[in-house]
């Protein structure tokens, strides 16, 4: 007796997947590419993230706070295990990846765990950096600081004609207020000190603070605009 796939007639619908590989390679060009292979500028988020995967080889357990860096982050993180992305999901709240972080590095000690935050998010719960200090507990940071509150910014930008209301934002010191938990760190701005920052961070023994200058007003493409269906994404 035949197997029932056997009986049905293959279908390749070339024409439905050609669309949609045409639709990947308008994306790539116009957004995947310059995010992760910029040429000159700041840099972006995409890029810290690209670097990451190469020096943790997709090993490493990735915590996001909310914002730009988590959706950049969740896009282009590469994640080689299961249970390695903890992030808040949509409608999360700033100040989640810090103490989210800790608590992953006591759940996976055998893991590196990093907490990738932007400058607005991790004044949101920045004194978990005693509970860091008085735990010893290793956890990497990575402020990527655009110097904005950049999801809110984005959608400032595209759709307020750039009249920006309570998005730029002033930061303390972020290393100087780590040292003063007793914990090392640095901060870069540019692109040729970035994989050697990346790699003193993943080789420092115990938890490490990096602070990276990316671009101020960087978007994160694709997006659904409010009120549009899928078939009005923008990617730019």
């Amino acid at each position: 007796m035949p197997l029932l796939t056997d009986l049905v007639q293959q279908k390749q619908h070339t024409e439905w997947v050609n669309k949609f590989n045409e639709y990947t390679r308008k994306e790539v060009e116009a957004v995947i590419e310059p995010e992760l292979n910029p040429t000159s500028g700041e840099m972006t988020m995409g890029e810290v993230i690209k670097q990451l995967n190469i020096l943790t080889n997709g090993e490493a357990v990735i915590v996001t706070d909310v914002g730009q860096h988590q959706m950049v982050a969740c896009r282009y993180a590469q994640f080689n295990k299961t249970r390695s992305n903890v992030t808040s999901g949509g409608l999360g709240t700033m100040g989640f990846a810090l103490p989210a972080a800790i608590g992953a590095k006591y759940g996976a000690q055998d893991r590196t765990v990093v907490a990738i935050i932007g400058d607005g998010g991790f004044q949101m719960t920045c004194q978990e950096l005693g509970t860091i200090m008085q735990s010893g507990v290793d956890v990497k940071i990575i402020i990527l600081n655009n110097r904005f509150l950049g999801m809110v910014r984005q959608w400032q930008e595209l759709f307020n004609e750039r009249r920006y209301s309570f998005v730029d934002i002033q930061s303390p010191d972020f290393v100087a207020l780590a040292a003063a938990y007793k914990i090392p760190g640095k901060s870069i701005s540019e692109r040729t000190d970035l994989q050697g920052a990346l790699k003193e961070l993943i080789d420092s023994k115990g938890s490490y603070l990096l602070e990276v200058m990316v671009t101020k007003e960087n978007n994160v493409f694709p997006m659904v605009p409010q009120g549009c269906s899928v078939s009005e994404i923008r990617l730019k």
